[in-house]
């Protein structure tokens, strides 16, 4: 279903691969919620909920995320029919491939930040929010992948420094982005449900921001700083601290200079 555009628009995004089946919304609340309903409704892998204008976004841990008319906000309904663990790996998959596309508009440096940050040059330029529902038998009846994108506009005030692609050197539609986005997510996620976590695991850790240098790592109970070793198997950062590792599966990540 394709609402509220016009021919220019359609020639674009019908460029998508044949797995998403897009549904475009002038403004709603949040494109989570849009795709949760739907995918309790029994909507198919592959629906893409894209909101022009998106006006209660949330990030991680109940954060709110700004979505001005000009960037991207979009959700994705998946059935990977894999047990929580698991499926929740897929926000790597998705980190890969916003960085993929990010990496081919913009002259800066795309690195990824612990769990599923996209920076260019340091600076946040994406964030994704994945929710779930429980199924049946040991697997997740659906994910819902929430991902934004800062093209035109970034935040002035958030916790961490962001940009945009206009301001990295990138002045491209929000329509571009989302193919880009969407041609390298299928390759990922389709390459994650044969040949499970271990190259999603390996592009990870190739761009990863800080990796053997110093972080600080703030918990809900306790901040420490270390040095970035690692992310294991199932997705848990690594942090060697005096010699001691400790595992780090929820938190925020620092670096010192500041900077995301």
């Amino acid at each position: 279903m394709l609402t509220g555009q016009n021919r220019s628009d359609e020639t674009r995004v019908a460029l998508l691969p044949a797995f998403f089946h897009l549904h475009v919304l002038e403004e709603c609340g949040s494109t989570n919620d849009v795709a949760k309903q739907m995918a309790a409704e029994g909507a198919p892998e592959g629906t893409l909920i894209w909101a022009k204008r998106q006006t209660a976004g949330r990030g991680r841990r109940g954060r709110a995320w700004s979505s001005e008319p000009g960037n991207l906000a979009c959700s994705l309904i998946l059935r990977p029919g894999l047990p929580p663990g698991q499926a929740a790996l897929t926000s790597f998959v998705a980190a890969i491939a916003v960085g993929e596309a990010v990496s081919a508009l913009v002259p800066g440096k795309v690195t990824l930040k612990w769990p599923n940050d996209v920076l260019v040059d340091g600076a946040k330029i994406s964030g994704i929010l994945l929710e779930s529902e429980a199924g049946r038998a040991g697997s997740v009846d659906w994910l819902v992948l929430g991902v934004g994108i800062n093209v035109r506009h970034a935040p002035e005030e958030a916790l961490y420094p962001a940009t945009a692609l206009l301001t990295a050197g990138a002045d491209v539609t929000v329509e571009q982005v989302l193919t880009a986005y969407a041609t390298s997510f299928q390759s990922w996620y389709h390459r994650f449900l044969s040949q499970g976590f271990a190259p999603v695991r390996a592009a990870w850790l190739n761009a990863a921001q800080g990796l053997g240098g110093v972080v600080t790592v703030r918990l809900h109970d306790e901040t420490f700083t270390g040095r970035l070793i690692d992310m294991d198997d199932d997705g848990v950062l690594l942090v060697d601290v005096g010699g001691t590792v400790r595992r780090v599966t929820a938190g925020d990540v620092f670096f010192p200079s500041g900077r995301s």
